[in-house]
């Protein structure tokens, strides 16, 4: 039960790393027209670059250790997002969480690209 919580978890952790790319480009950009295309665009930059690489189906998946090394550099991303866009706090806390579950993920042997590269 405990495993399928900390993938559930990966999974949430995912939309909030969307998420802190988002409300980064929105409070970012000095015009409205760059706060919108920072705020749409690098989320969905990630999200692309998420379905090709580290999605469960991903279409060129990552073996580990180089899924890890490029999840941490996405999640260090995020959190220096949220950290330069005024929430340290949130910051600190999305990094902690992240860190115990992608720890969980390797003791447990979890992972959450498709068996194809395992």
């Amino acid at each position: 039960m405990l495993k399928g919580a900390n993938l559930a978890l990966a999974f949430i952790l995912e939309l909030c790393l969307l998420a802190a790319f988002g409300y980064w480009g929105f409070t970012t950009g000095d015009s409205l027209l760059m706060k919108i295309g920072l705020g749409i665009g690098v989320p969905l930059l990630a999200a692309v670059v998420w379905g090709i690489f580290m999605a469960p189906k991903a279409v060129r998946p990552l073996r580990a250790p180089l899924h890890q090394i490029i999840e941490c550099v996405i999640f260090g991303l995020a959190f220096v997002a949220l950290y330069v866009a005024g929430q340290p706090t949130l910051a600190i806390i999305f990094a902690i969480v992240f860190v115990i579950n992608l720890v969980l993920r390797i003791v447990w042997k979890q992972t959450t690209t498709d068996t194809r590269a395992a």
